[in-house]
């Protein structure tokens, strides 16, 4: 099955909308652990996978804005073919999913800071998070 110009440009320009809210989230955990006054190893595991995550998000939107360039019809490029965005997809949509991966890893790290009960809840809801995203993401005919 082919997918057409037109779905991929609407597709690039929701994973950017997406993207560019996930790594301002991300980049605003990285400025508030940056200024804390905590340096424990825990501290530093949250603050290196909001720095993955929020690098992973930028590069997926510049990845989905060059694919948004490419595919936009009239746009700067004529007889457009899906290899022509390649990179940019493949690239984009690995930095996406790392990106989503280290977001669930600090969401699930984020509880253990404050007790061991409240790390038990948000690594619960950090693996069932990532567990019910890829599901949705996946195609299962039934």
């Amino acid at each position: 099955m082919e997918i057409t110009l037109e779905y991929w440009n609407a597709l690039a320009n929701q994973t950017i909308l997406i993207c560019s809210l996930l790594s301002g989230f991300s980049i605003t955990v990285v400025a508030n652990l940056l200024v804390s006054d905590k340096n424990d190893k825990l501290t530093n595991r949250i603050l290196k996978s909001a720095t993955l995550s929020a690098g992973c998000f930028l590069v997926s939107v510049f990845a989905m804005i060059q694919i948004s360039m490419i595919t936009t019809p009239g746009g700067y490029m004529k007889n457009v073919v899906a290899n022509d965005f390649l990179i940019a997809r493949i690239i984009g949509m690995i930095t996406f999913m790392i990106g989503l991966f280290s977001l669930t890893v600090m969401i699930s790290l984020s509880g253990w800071t404050k007790s061991k009960k409240i790390g038990k809840f948000t690594t619960t809801v950090g693996i069932l998070t990532l567990i019910l995203i890829f599901i949705t993401m996946t195609r299962i005919n039934i």
